[in-house]
């Protein structure tokens, strides 16, 4: 962490030479401390650069200093790569545009921060899709997805972010700029030499050294340079997690979309069933082969499912609905006999339903069915599908082994497990335990023949443990890789090549131990305000902005700020008490004004995966801020305004009240004292008692036993038609799942 000082001149200087944002307020660094994994790392400050010169001089100051520099998309890394000390870079505010779409050559030119769904839904007039759509996709970057080589559900049909990649354009921590492409003639000379000796030195190593599976991910792709892979310098970067070169410009493959989907979901009575059947279909053809276990599906899409406690999601596609309905029928036939049950959706809506469960499922897995606590760390390990039911019996006999529990879900057609496990992340004995489990749970993914990571990469959670997978030669080659590449270490440092201990930088270390005081109870998180906030995992559904996303966030879908997001709210409350970046506790401005636009509308209550409760910690954090203090003058005008108005129904002021309120310098006078806005005419006062049948909304206390049965009979009427309403709709939907199915 530098001085004072040395951060006043660094930002100073990067002002001076970026035409882009700079931001080192303690706000903009709480925002940028943590991504969507356990890990915290504080950068000094956040660049948000507007182009690539902009990169280019950032990363010129930050050279001349020492200063390290870390690439950031959408924040939702699960391994704690899109964390980073130094100056982080932010491409989601400028560096976000779809430069090009060839619907003829089915490619696309992007630039590192555009949002999947963009590009997606750019392609679809076109018949075209991007084949890799992880769960986030509705707000994580290109540039993240090709730092970190994601795949998603369809990499069964359309493989990984590598596999998508035509070209890419990074540069250097020194200021080289590498045209990254098939036969490498964009590459700097030198680089260019000096990655061919390193392959033709060790062409045995890297022929044998690395294992066959469809969602190998961990480490750097050497193997990409080898002749019979074209020596594609663009997929040997991707998946190097922005420690090689920062990416300004790729160019993307995009494939066919059928028009027509159909989804067969299979039942089985555990998921080591389910795992052993999905190989079977992978003959099909389908789209997607997903696994979901019974704790991660709530009791409304349970409805929809066939008998079992473990699910396929198989997806298939088609020319038209009756096609795609055919070839998901033709899947149910496959599975008929290794399976509790069979469904066939092809209602588009329905279709989507269940997919939403799947999507929220890196949420709502971060509890366990009592409601404990549970975090990634091995949220994506990998091995050949015909191997992933024996390796799903070895990962819940090592579970048991630890007293620890998961609820794996994830790609089971690509023998890639998505878990969250109730690991004790905030006590010493714990973190030992963690640690222990990880080095054993290494061992068992590598004897099946797998990769650490099938799809987040290593980041600091596993890069550890690369030896352990690949042995100490095939290491030494990453190092003199990332050597060739940044001999200055300058990016994103700690990270997959000479890592950082997995148990170092854990996000939970700086956060009280105890209890804090608080005023409201938190039953669901034990009475504990501390636990609250930690339920945000950062898998930011609060930036999803498209129709039809649902309702949270309005403030961010107004400001586009990160800050003004559930997720952004979050990071400043575990920051504010850390205590290492917002420093003044319940006082902070900081948090007091990124609330501020807080609507309480309770959207994240029922929106967000993991159910945080912004509006309860909002009136905390005002509480505790303005405890023994005087409060704003709005908070008077407003928050009393039931007993201003009875006092002037006592007193018969309303009409007197009005009568000043016409004249405008004495009313500009009161809302001035009153703490509100100058602009509007304020609401005349009723100056006659209100009638029994209207006061009774405001004065319950003085309705009689018959008003409040009356009043109880409108309310019960009135909320009955709206269940009948919600009951009749779902029995239709229902009704579709039952036809479908015969």
């Amino acid at each position: 962490m530098a001085s004072d000082t040395e951060t006043t001149e660094l930002a100073t200087a990067l002002r001076a030479a970026v035409r882009g944002d700079v931001a080192f307020s303690t706000t903009d660094r709480a925002l940028n401390t943590m991504d969507a994994s356990n890990y915290r790392r504080v950068p000094d400050g956040v660049v948000a650069p507007r182009d690539a010169e902009d990169v280019a001089a950032a990363l010129a100051v930050c050279r001349e200093r020492g200063v390290a520099v870390t690439a950031r998309g959408g924040g939702t890394s699960i391994a704690g790569q899109a964390t980073g000390t130094g100056v982080v870079l932010d491409f989601t505010r400028h560096m976000n545009r779809l430069l090009d779409l060839d619907p003829d050559t089915r490619t696309a030119r992007v630039q590192p921060g555009v949002i999947c769904d963009r590009l997606r839904d750019a392609a679809a007039p076109h018949g075209l899709t991007f084949g890799p759509d992880p769960s986030t996709h509705s707000r994580c970057t290109l540039g993240g997805m090709i730092a970190n080589n994601s795949c998603g559900s369809h990499s069964v049909a359309w493989g990984t972010t590598a596999d998508n990649v035509e070209d890419l354009t990074v540069l250097t921590y020194r200021g080289d700029r590498a045209h990254l492409a098939p036969g490498g003639t964009g590459v700097p000379t030198a680089l260019r030499e000096a990655g061919e000796r390193l392959v033709n030195d060790h062409l045995a190593l890297l022929r044998t050294g690395m294992p066959e599976l469809p969602r190998r991910i961990s480490g750097y792709a050497l193997d990409q340079l080898l002749p019979e892979h074209g020596t594609h310098w663009a997929r040997a970067h991707t998946g190097s997690e922005g420690t090689l070169g920062i990416l300004t410009e790729a160019t993307v493959r995009l494939v066919p979309s059928p028009p027509a989907r159909a989804l067969a979901v299979l039942g089985y009575p555990d998921e080591s069933a389910a795992a052993e059947a999905a190989p079977g279909l992978l003959p099909l053809h389908p789209l997607t082969v997903e696994g979901m276990a019974a704790d991660l599906v709530g009791d409304a899409a349970r409805a929809h499912l066939p008998r079992g406690t473990a699910w396929l999601f198989v997806e298939t596609g088609g020319a038209d609905p009756a096609e795609a309905a055919e070839a998901a029928r033709r899947v149910c036939r496959a599975a008929t006999g290794t399976t509790t049950g069979e469904t066939v959706v092809t209602d588009p809506r329905d279709q989507r339903a269940l997919w939403r469960v799947r999507e929220d499922a890196s949420g709502t897995a971060t509890r366990t069915a009592d409601g404990s606590e549970a975090w990634p760390g091995w949220e994506d390990c990998a091995v050949p599908p015909e191997r992933l039911g024996p390796y799903l019996r070895g990962f819940r006999a090592l579970l048991t082994e630890y007293g620890l529990r998961g609820l794996p879900y994830g790609h089971f057609g690509d023998g890639c497990i998505h878990v969250r496990i109730d690991f004790d992340l905030l006590t010493a004995p714990g973190i030992e335990r963690f640690r222990a489990f990880s080095l054993d749970l290494a061992d068992l993914v590598t004897a099946h023949g797998g990769s650490l990571s099938g799809e987040h990469g290593d980041g600091l959670a596993r890069a550890e443990l690369l030896p352990r997978m690949y042995g100490p030669e095939m290491v030494d080659l990453f190092h003199r890789f990332k050597d060739q590449w940044d001999p200055d270490n300058g990016l994103n440092p700690g990270v997959l090549a000479r890592p950082a201990a997995l148990d170092d930088h854990l996000r939970f270390a700086p956060l009280p131990r105890g209890p804090v005081p608080v005023a409201f109870g938190y039953p669901e998180d034990g009475g504990d305000f501390t636990a609250a906030v930690r339920r945000c995992v950062g898998v930011a559904k609060c930036r999803d902005t498209k129709p039809g996303a649902g309702v949270m966030c309005p403030s961010y879908r107004a400001t586009g700020e990160e800050k003004h997001s559930t997720r952004g709210r979050a990071r400043l409350l575990h920051e504010m008490l850390a205590g290492e970046v917002v420093t003044d506790g319940w006082r902070s401005r900081e948090v007091h004004d990124a609330l501020d636009l807080c609507l309480s509308c309770k959207g994240c209550r029922s929106d967000c995966p993991v159910n945080v409760d912004m509006a309860t910690y909002k009136a905390e954090f005002l509480h505790q801020h303005y405890r023994g203090r005087l409060r704003p003058a709005a908070h008077y005008a407003m928050g009393r305004l039931p007993d201003w108005l009875r006092l002037t129904a006592a007193l018969r002021l309303a009409r007197p009240a009005n009568a000043l309120a016409a004249v405008p310098p004495l009313a500009a006078l009161a809302k001035r004292l009153g703490g509100l806005t100058p602009a509007g005419a304020g609401a005349a006062l009723q100056p006659e008692p209100r009638p029994a049948a209207d006061r009774s909304r405001l004065e319950i206390d003085r309705l009689t036993d018959r008003e409040l049965d009356q009043l109880a009979r409108r309310l019960i009427s009135r909320v009955t038609r709206l269940v009948r309403t919600e009951l009749r709709m779902d029995r239709e939907r229902i009704g579709r799942l039952r036809d479908s199915s015969n």
